[in-house]
């Protein structure tokens, strides 16, 4: 083992912090911009303030109260969306770290603009600089003019428009699959290989490995950032979570 091989986080997870958005949307609430993710089960770990996380899926719409101590997490195909009481404070903890940065999240854009890859591309943007807020806040807005319908066919008992949502998302990010395995296999899957290389080797009283143990620390490699949930402090750690650029 050499010393400058990257140590990724346990099972190569992602890890930031978001302070959610406080500003008010088209149905008054303050919050984050509703989003899902195709390949990657997200947590939350509620550090400080409350709020709500609202999600969507094929079991319906559903509200989980997001108090100091709380941890949330959802699968592949949950749309959801974070709204902020007091001061709402999360720790987002991502499987697949690198999957995310590289596309793996859709925003509940309107149907034209899902359909329009370019368009999306324009929508989803970010620039640097004093514009990046106001750039933000239309990203937030335009998805939560897109979730709203979503939301209310649910409630009406109409799961197709989500499910149109799910083949909309899919076809969208289809150009990116392949570049995604490739960070999965060299992320997620090399991690979960090395352990069982591992269990191999304790099998056969082979103790080599644990005498190369290493320790590394991290700090937030940005702060404040503008993300899809709000200001967020992000790590850029060779071998797992990487900063997601322009976000």
């Amino acid at each position: 083992m050499t010393e400058d091989r990257p140590i990724p986080l346990p099972g190569a997870i992602g890890i930031s912090h978001v302070d959610c958005y406080d500003w008010p949307a088209s149905d008054g609430l303050g919050g984050g911009s509703p989003h899902m993710h195709l390949a990657c089960t997200e947590a939350y770990v509620v550090i400080e303030g409350s709020g709500v996380v609202q999600t969507l899926s094929s079991a319906g719409y559903r509200e989980d109260e997001l108090t100091a101590g709380a941890v949330v997490w959802f699968e592949p195909g949950t749309v959801h969306r974070m709204v902020g009481h007091e001061r709402l404070r999360v720790t987002v903890l991502m499987q697949n770290s690198g999957l995310p940065e590289a596309g793996d999240a859709v925003f509940t854009f309107p149907p034209e603009i899902l359909a329009d890859r370019d368009a999306y591309a324009a929508a989803a943007a970010l620039p640097d600089g004093a514009n990046a807020e106001q750039a933000a806040r239309r990203r937030r807005d335009l998805a939560v003019s897109g979730y709203l319908p979503l939301r209310d066919a649910l409630h009406a008992g109409d799961p197709e428009p989500l499910r149109e949502f799910h083949r909309a998302a899919a076809a969208l990010v289809s150009p990116r699959l392949e570049r995604w395995k490739t960070l999965w296999r060299g992320g997620a899957l090399a991690a979960a290989e090395r352990t069982g290389a591992r269990l191999d080797a304790l099998a056969e009283g082979d103790t080599d490995e644990l005498a190369n143990s290493r320790v590394r620390l991290a700090h937030p490699s940005r702060h404040g950032g503008y993300g899809m949930c709000g200001r967020r402090d992000e790590y850029e750690i060779p071998g797992t979570t990487v900063a997601y650029g322009g976000e």
